[in-house]
């Protein structure tokens, strides 16, 4: 069926896509490997010489962590998108860039084909697929793991008997997925939801016990929703979230250990390491109480939430994703100021906050004498606001008592 055709395959260099990669070519298909750095740390050069020695007709690197940074991570610190409550979606955002970016070179080698290495257990099946649907419908999209079902000890006996090298190994069966914004890692021992994580699987955070005595301060300056500059130094997005990451990473902050529903209807055990995601964020929410309406605050919150769903499920690009990316948009324009946290033994808290449009006043927060607030005004206030209670009250005195007492 693939015999004679191009494939574009999004390779990692992992296990998965190395196998993939490898039969491809024995099913006479024509294979590509495109191998995109959104910041996993790997050195790119190495990834594409292997995938070339494992059989593909060309290997493609694309340095694609600015725009990962301020086209799909930065639209989700503005909408504080949380899948869960505590997952903050670094996987599922570069999912739909790389299969943007697959389809730009399968437009360019001619390719009528792209594929990757998602088993049909997991979430990446249904963005990158959906992905491709939704901006390239001509496209076939093919999942070789996903269609194939080999477990992983199968992959690695495959790999094995192929020359296919791969970094997992029987002793160390996870399976890690990273970028700049965070890392996750799963499977092995860590399927047990009762089984506490090994310290052996953590790189980017310090594990509390052994973090500092002293805590850490650091202050994350924004412009317009966007995170500009670490301690009044102005940093790219890319710079920011690498240093903040090592250094709430030092302070144990950015660990999360939660059983998420996944899109294909199952819970899964997932960890995840994620220091400048969770600080970024939970400075940017403490910005916008600062600067945004309570009504504004109330009704976002329901945004942030469906926004983080249709990140997670996949649906990047849809017409309700842009409808909501405006309204996001718009909510930003005040939200300029600093934050300042305290980081501490694998916990981050808030420790100051300015903002040049600050809707806090302090003249009528205040219990001094000089306080500018009208207290006299109270009691009018109070009477209309709950004139509704009292005309209820007074209209149905009772009504209670006589359903009690009929439902006895």
């Amino acid at each position: 069926m693939l015999e004679g055709k191009k494939v574009v395959l999004a390779y990692s260099g992992g296990l998965d896509t190395s196998v993939c990669l490898k039969w491809f070519e024995q099913q006479g298909a024509e294979p590509y490997a495109l191998y995109l750095d959104l910041g996993q740390g790997e050195p790119a050069e190495d990834v594409r010489a292997k995938a070339l020695k494992i059989g593909a007709a060309d290997a493609y690197v694309r340095d694609a962590r600015a725009e990962f940074a301020y086209k799909y991570v930065a639209p989700a610190i503005k909408a504080n998108a949380l899948y869960g409550g505590k997952y903050p979606l670094f996987t599922a955002l570069g999912r739909p860039l790389i299969a943007k970016k697959l389809v730009e070179v399968a437009r360019d080698v001619g390719a009528t084909h792209i594929a990757h290495g998602s088993t049909g257990k997991g979430n990446d099946q249904v963005r990158f697929d959906v992905t491709a649907a939704s901006i390239a419908p001509d496209l076939t999209v093919i999942a070789p793991v996903r269609d194939w079902n080999m477990s992983r000890p199968e992959e690695m006996a495959y790999a094995e008997d192929h020359g296919v090298p791969v970094p997992t190994t029987k002793s160390s069966p996870y399976s890690v997925d990273a970028n700049l914004f965070g890392r996750s890692i799963e499977a092995g021992p860590l399927e047990d939801p009762d089984h506490e994580a090994p310290e052996d699987i953590y790189e980017l955070t310090t594990t509390p016990e052994k973090a500092p005595d002293e805590p850490g301060y650091v202050t994350l300056g924004f412009e317009e929703g966007l995170a500009m500059s670490l301690d009044g130094e102005e940093l790219s997005l890319v710079e920011l979230i690498a240093e903040l990451n090592r250094i709430a990473g030092a302070h144990g902050v950015g660990r999360v250990d939660m059983i998420e529903d996944r899109l294909v209807g199952i819970k899964s055990r997932e960890i995840y390491e994620c220091p400048a995601a969770l600080t970024m964020l939970q400075a940017h929410r403490e910005l916008e109480t600062m600067t945004l309406t309570k009504d504004v605050l109330r009704f976002k919150a329901a945004v942030e939430q469906r926004y983080a769903e249709l990140t997670y499920d996949g649906l990047w690009f849809t017409p309700l994703k842009a409808a909501l990316d405006a309204f996001i948009a718009e909510t930003q324009k005040t939200v300029t100021g600093t934050v300042r946290l305290k980081l501490y033994k694998g916990y981050s808290t808030v420790a100051g906050r300015t903002a040049p449009q600050t809707l806090y006043s302090q003249e009528l927060a205040t219990y001094d004498p000089n306080s500018t607030f009208d207290e006299s005004a109270a009691a009018g206030f109070i009477a209309l606001w709950g004139l509704p209670a009292r005309q209820w009250a007074g209209v149905n005195s009772g009504v209670e008592h006589k359903s009690s007492t009929a439902a006895k």
